[in-house]
C-alpha cells in the first residue's frame, strides 16, 4: 500500500489540520527535496506505513520545505515545536503527541503516542 500523502501547501491549512486532529490523528512530514537525509527519512516512512500501528483514518500531510518554507515557521510558532528537517509531527486532539527529526523518525512511536478514545 502506498503512503497516502496529502499536500500541505497553504498556511490556512494548518488551523484546519489542528481541527481535523480532533477527529483522527494527523501527521505532518516536513521534507527538504534536495537533502539526502530527508529523502532517506521519507523512504523509511513509506516502507513503515503499511505496518504502522496508526489508526486507519490517520491523515499524513507532506510539506515541501523548499516551496513552502513559511508554513514550517508557522508550524513551529503555532504548535511550539522547533523547526527541523526532515521532521515528523503527529497531532491528536489539537496537540502535538509525537515529533521526531532526521533518522529518529519512527512511525511505530507515532502510533504508540495515539491516545485511544
Amino acid at each position: 500500500m502506498a503512503t497516502p500523502w496529502l499536500p500541505l501547501t497553504e498556511s490556512e491549512q494548518l488551523q484546519a489540520l489542528v481541527q481535523e486532529s480532533h477527529e483522527h490523528p494527523v501527521i505532518i512530514f516536513k521534507h527538504s527535496t534536495t537533502c539526502s537525509i530527508s529523502a532517506a527519512a521519507k523512504s523509511k516512512i513509506e516502507r513503515q506505513w503499511p505496518d504502522a500501528s496508526l489508526p486507519a483514518d490517520t491523515a499524513i500531510y507532506y510539506l515541501d520545505l523548499l516551496r513552502f518554507r513559511p508554513i514550517s515557521g508557522q508550524i513551529a510558532s503555532e504548535l511550539g515545536v522547533e523547526h527541523q528537517s526532515p521532521q515528523l509531527l503527529m497531532l491528536q486532539d489539537g496537540q502535538v503527541r509525537y515529533h521526531a527529526s532526521h533518522m529518529s523518525i519512527r512511525l511505530s512511536e507515532a502510533g504508540e503516542a495515539v491516545v485511544s478514545k
